[in-house]
């Protein structure tokens, strides 16, 4: 497994500070929430995982590269 470089993981920290409100638009994963479901920003971790906090109760990351999520609201 590749890791991505800490350029990639800081500008996801930046993208993506806590609090942002993200909207799931696909997960590789057959634990995901359904697409469309809202999640909180917890954090991003070393390895550029979005740690989210799902509406539906799930705090699955999303693993960058893999997942794809767009930002309904900003923290900033």
């Amino acid at each position: 497994m590749k890791f991505p470089s800490k350029e990639i993981v800081e500008r996801l920290r930046r993208e993506f500070p806590k609090g942002t409100v993200v909207e799931l638009v696909h997960m590789n994963d057959e634990h995901a929430p359904p697409p469309g479901t809202l999640g909180t920003v917890m954090h991003v971790d070393d390895i550029a995982t979005i740690h989210v906090r799902w509406q539906n109760g799930s705090s699955l990351g999303l693993a960058f590269g893999e997942d794809v999520c767009r930002i309904v609201k900003n923290s900033k």
